[in-house]
């Protein structure tokens, strides 16, 4: 008698909640007038896409590092900034360096920020600059902000309260505060959290580099737009491997320094 109430309970925690998830998934589909008939058109269609893509125009490559490097750029000047910007939001941020008025109004700008696609800043950006660097700069740099500045706060509210109240029983005052007690404990943590939006802001400096902001994302938009399919795979394969070898560099760092302080 156990054994078939266990087998029927176990049917019950699987089948119902995946029966629930199907039904969830059928309804959302009929909502968003989804016609699964189209996915097998969709991907020959696809096919035919991409095969017109082959080869890729390997005379494009020399002309797309300049674009490339500037791609780079507007990811790191932006990730630059955007860290300097959400450390000083984070002291207001955190509950053990500000009142918590203050802390309550920072946390809500950060998440409003956070609720703002950076696509749309730039668009607005982009209307007071023009186009270029400058508006795609600040624009990754204020995505930072909703990222890195709640990250950047919380680490500073678990610091412990006694080695705050250590350096403050000597009579330092609260900048003092942040520069002996608080900055050595959050560095290895901002290090860490800069170096992985940088991989987050190499995507998205392609993304707006797409809208006007210039680098390899207009390079990528540019040929599609002429119909240049070859130099778009080019474009593509830049792409790819700039994204990787990002991701896979920061990784390496990130581990460096992790060892770095488990060695210490």
């Amino acid at each position: 008698m156990k054994i078939a109430e266990f087998k029927i309970s176990r049917y019950k925690n699987i089948v119902l909640p995946l029966g629930g998830l199907i039904f969830l998934t059928f309804l959302a589909s009929k909502s968003c007038k989804i016609d699964f008939s189209d996915f097998g058109e969709g991907i020959v269609n696809g096919t035919f896409f991409i095969a017109k893509m082959f080869p890729p125009d390997w005379a494009a490559f020399p002309e797309m590092l300049q674009p490339t490097f500037d791609t780079i750029l507007l990811a790191l000047l932006g990730t630059f900034f955007g860290t300097i910007l959400s450390l000083f939001i984070a002291f207001f941020a955190a509950a053990n360096l500000s009142n918590p008025w203050v802390r309550n109004i920072t946390r809500s700008l950060i998440s409003i920020e956070r609720s703002i696609p950076e696509l749309f800043i730039l668009l607005i950006l982009i209307t007071a600059f023009g186009l270029g660097a400058v508006p795609a700069i600040i624009a990754i740099a204020l995505g930072c902000v909703g990222m890195l500045g709640k990250l950047l706060a919380d680490t500073i509210e678990d610091i412990p309260p006694t080695l705050m109240d250590s350096v403050a029983s000597i009579g330092a005052n609260k900048i003092q505060i942040i520069a002996f007690a608080v900055m050595p404990e959050i560095i290895p943590n901002l290090i860490s959290y800069a170096l992985f939006r940088f991989e987050v802001n190499i995507r998205l400096s392609v993304l707006l580099g797409a809208i006007g902001a210039g680098g390899i994302g207009y390079e990528l938009e540019n040929s599609f737009s002429l119909l240049e399919y070859h130099r778009a795979f080019s474009a593509l394969i830049i792409v790819l491997v700039l994204v990787f070898s990002i991701e896979r560099l920061s990784s390496f760092f990130r581990n460096k320094l992790k060892n770095a302080i488990v060695l210490k």
